[in-house]
């Protein structure tokens, strides 16, 4: 059991809510973050005693410091805050491109400036980093995504060089098959795309999780992008 405290901003839902629970599963304390503080707090108290639910909404940047003023100490830091949005060049809407580069990039910067000092310099803490194949595999409408996950590789390797001996990693998942947003799916969408899989088959949700813990947790890893796609450029 590894007796460390773990913060999972964006831990709500979706895959940050699945690392929370393999944290706790592995004997960690967990501190989940959403921007509705009475359902993180709700969320947290399903998981039980080893969790803890907080506020805090990292598309306002200004905020953030008075947000995370509670916590103590922090052993690993995971970053999987995302929002999806299809935003167009001929169409660009410029407070939804404001708001996500906001939340991608000054949000998980200020999280781990903000909670640098309780975090031991030692080469024992990671931080993870959600990006995604956006990056490389652009669709329309991904303009900012796309862009700021490409962000998310420029912001690894200077954290990484910066904060070392603390590790810092980034991981960039496809489509992951099992996620809520893409397993109700219409019939055939994800036949479509596991068909450009080796193997016919779609990352899940699991992939995730271990890929996080293995950058969070291997003490030789760092300024790594690791994808998590079941190898989906290939083909």
């Amino acid at each position: 059991m590894s007796e460390k405290t773990i913060v999972v901003v964006g831990g709500t839902s979706g895959i940050g809510l699945e690392i929370a629970k393999d944290c706790i599963e592995r004997g960690d304390s967990v501190i989940i973050t959403g921007r509705d503080r009475e359902r993180a707090v709700a969320i947290a108290a399903d998981l039980g005693p080893r969790a803890r639910g907080i506020a805090l909404d990292i598309s306002e940047p200004h905020s953030i410091a008075a947000q995370l003023a509670d916590i103590d100490v922090v052993h690993g830091l995971v970053l999987a805050a995302i929002e999806r949005d299809a935003n167009t060049i001929r169409d660009y809407d410029i407070d939804r491109a404001v708001r996500l580069v906001t939340l991608k990039l000054v949000g998980y910067s200020e999280t781990v400036h903000t909670l640098l000092d309780r975090m031991d310099a030692s080469v024992d803490t990671g931080i993870v980093l959600f990006g995604g194949r956006a990056k490389d595999l652009p669709y329309p409408g991904s303009t900012t995504v796309s862009s700021i996950n490409g962000g998310v590789t420029g912001l690894v390797n200077t954290l990484a060089l910066e904060l070392a001996p603390i590790r810092v990693n980034a991981l960039h998942p496809g489509i992951i098959g099992d996620s809520p947003f893409w397993a109700n799916k219409p019939a055939g969408v994800l036949e479509n795309y596991e068909k450009h899989t080796p193997g016919g088959a779609l990352a899940t949700m699991r992939d995730v999780v271990e890929a996080t813990q293995f950058l969070m947790r291997s003490r030789g890893v760092s300024a790594v992008n690791l994808y998590v796609d079941r190898g989906s450029t290939l083909l």
